[in-house]
């Protein structure tokens, strides 16, 4: 009989992705982690990255750590905070 785990799924999503691509999401959840109420993060693109490569890879780790950020890309920066709770 098999044994059952429950497990989040950003446990489940981090152990199924490419390594690589978990890699670079983990990293990307350590920066929404670190947000506080009134604080935001600035990020911007490393020799050889896009922006847009960024800011997507940004939004698939707000959206898996559950956690409402608000993303916003100004030119060649992107920044994020958290939305405030309703």
């Amino acid at each position: 009989m098999p044994v059952f785990e429950l497990i989040s799924r950003e446990e489940a999503t981090l152990r199924t992705a490419p390594a690589k691509r978990a890699k670079l999401v983990e990293e990307y959840l350590g920066y929404i982690r670190q947000l506080s109420e009134g604080q935001a993060g600035k990020l911007q693109a490393a020799a050889g990255e896009k922006i847009g490569s960024v800011r997507r890879t940004l939004g698939s780790a707000a959206r898996l750590s559950g956690r409402d950020v608000e993303i916003r890309r100004v030119g060649e920066a992107i920044y994020f905070w958290l939305r405030p709770a309703a």
